[in-house]
């Protein structure tokens, strides 16, 4: 849960680096909590009408966290040093997708890339020179 208000209080923080910790534990509270408010607009008929019957509470928070779950994956894609552009591969049917699936599940590049120092600690300039490396 702590993974998932970080992403929250980083609303619109599109610099640095996210972890696969980070962007997964989000996704899975993003998608249990998207969830709940499905199944409450369903049992307390909370919806918009028409052919897809819409859910009113869904859809707010659906708009609440678009901003975040753009932020965090592109930080994630800063992670493994690719741009936040790789986002647009979701646009591209199946294959992009996959890729981008892909993309997301790497592990982090080792020490400070040009989005900054590694989030997990690993090979940043601190704990090389604390090893008498650098």
């Amino acid at each position: 849960m702590e993974w998932y208000l970080k992403v929250l209080r980083q609303y619109a923080d599109f610099n640095g680096r996210a972890r696969r910790q980070e962007y997964w534990m989000f996704s899975l509270f993003n998608t249990i909590f998207a969830w709940v408010a499905t199944f409450i607009d369903m049992f307390s008929n909370l919806n918009f009408g028409g052919i897809y019957e819409i859910g009113v509470l869904n859809s707010f928070y659906n708009l609440f966290v678009f901003i975040p779950s753009l932020a965090v994956a592109v930080r994630r894609l800063h992670d493994i040093d690719k741009s936040g552009w790789f986002m647009l591969l979701m646009f591209i049917p199946i294959i992009g997708w996959i890729w981008l699936l892909v993309l997301l599940c790497q592990d982090s590049t080792y020490g400070e890339n040009q989005y900054g120092p590694n989030p997990k600690g690993l090979g940043n300039k601190d704990e090389l020179a604390d090893l008498g490396i650098r």
